[in-house]
């Protein structure tokens, strides 16, 4: 059993100390110190022994026979398109929804990303709408398992697989998420995680890329990186690698995070069950939503969705009230399409109106094994006070 994490210490007098009320705060014990110590006293910090050793751990847990560790979800992304030579002319269907721009990769790949809109309720792609915006030129879907609720993995693979086109998964928001009592990361040709701030797997900055396919996997470690021994070879050094290793100081921490990632999700949940209790006293609430097929949902951020009498105006003006009283809050995401890059490949406000709409009234509240209850009870109420001043009343669902 690890020791209790390093700031439960100080958690109780937070309130009466005005502390600030971060919107992630790691996870991380005694066991992850002693994780980088040993690195850091070994002769070997850049990529080497303990990155394979997480790699061997994470293709395991997620069942999985290959898995490269990479600096970022987007990287991952990134050699994931590249390894499948996805690339200028083609087109790779998406959601504009989500809080983490991986999406960014399939540009940055020099492909044209085209979005496709989310389920009003579930947040991820749906099957549908995705199938419509496929035309001769479509190579790939990514499809996200937004804010750790599971996408419809069966529909969008009989999809892709009438189709012809390549699935990929991006899972950097889900770790511990299962649909269908599979865990996720197990369905797309190819799935990205991401181990940054405020997931619950924490390394700093990194991320880690799945698959069953040893050809994609041997594709994209050539596309990764070289090592020192190739330096001399002609065969490898026709590909021009993006240097994108993970070192071993942050594949330690992983590894150490990994290993406690069962406890981590646990302590979460019991957050996840306080700020449901005290919810409650929001007129309108709803459970958080959870579709038939899923079996096990592990939340990225704790989000409140407003209901339709706020604006997005409303809902700034909530986060600006949070922010006055020391409590951190968000925006959980500003639809990519409305980013100003991908207004110049002809995207407007309108063309995703579910995309929009949830946007609009999404709420990121603290959320990590660290908030004491009276820290929940004080967000909450703080929220609640905020929604009646913006003049909208308190009525969420």
């Amino acid at each position: 059993m690890t020791e209790p994490a390093l700031a439960d210490a100080d958690a109780a007098p937070a309130l009466a100390e005005g502390r600030f009320i971060p919107l992630s705060d790691p996870d991380v014990t005694t066991a992850e110190l002693a994780a980088i110590d040993a690195v850091i006293r070994s002769p070997r910090l850049s990529s080497g022994p303990a990155t394979e050793a997480f790699e061997a751990a994470f293709a395991a847990y997620a069942g999985r026979a290959y898995a490269l560790a990479v600096p970022s979800g987007t990287l991952g992304l990134l050699l994931a398109l590249k390894a499948y030579g996805i690339g200028a002319g083609d087109e790779v269907v998406c959601s504009a929804y989500s809080f983490r721009e991986t999406t960014h990769a399939v540009s940055l790949a020099g492909a044209r990303p085209v979005f496709a809109d989310i389920d009003y309720w579930a947040g991820t792609l749906v099957p549908e709408k995705a199938e419509a915006q496929i035309t001769g030129r479509t190579k790939a879907i990514v499809a996200a398992n937004t804010n750790g609720h599971p996408a419809p993995w069966d529909p969008l693979r009989a999809l892709a697989e009438a189709r012809g086109l390549i699935l990929i998964e991006d899972s950097t928001e889900a770790i511990g998420s299962r649909y269908k009592g599979r865990p996720v990361g197990s369905f797309g040709d190819v799935a990205v995680f991401d181990f940054s701030q405020p997931g619950p797997l924490v390394c700093g900055e990194g991320g880690m890329v799945v698959t069953d396919d040893v050809d994609l996997a041997m594709a994209m470690r050539r596309l990764r990186s070289h090592r020192l021994a190739e330096r001399a070879s002609v065969v490898v050094t026709m590909s021009a690698a993006y240097q994108a290793p993970m070192s071993d100081l942050t594949a330690a921490l992983g590894l150490a995070q990994l290993e406690r990632i069962d406890e981590i999700l646990e302590r979460r949940r019991l957050t996840e069950q306080l700020y449901y209790q005290y919810v409650q006293s929001f007129e309108g609430i709803k459970d958080p939503y959870v579709a038939p097929d899923v079996t096990e949902v592990h939340w990225f951020l704790y989000l409140v969705h407003l209901g339709t009498r706020f604006s997005k105006s409303s809902r700034d003006a909530i986060v600006e009230d949070l922010g006055v009283e020391r409590v951190q809050a968000a925006a959980y995401a500003s639809p990519l399409h409305l980013q100003r890059h991908y207004l110049d490949l002809g995207y407007r406000k309108g063309d995703l109106r579910v995309t929009e709409k949830v946007a609009d009234r999404a709420v990121a509240l603290p959320f990590h094994a660290h908030l004491s209850e009276d820290e929940i009870e004080f967000i909450v109420a703080t929220m609640k006070d905020a929604s009646v001043n913006v003049g909208a009343g308190a009525a969420i669902y």
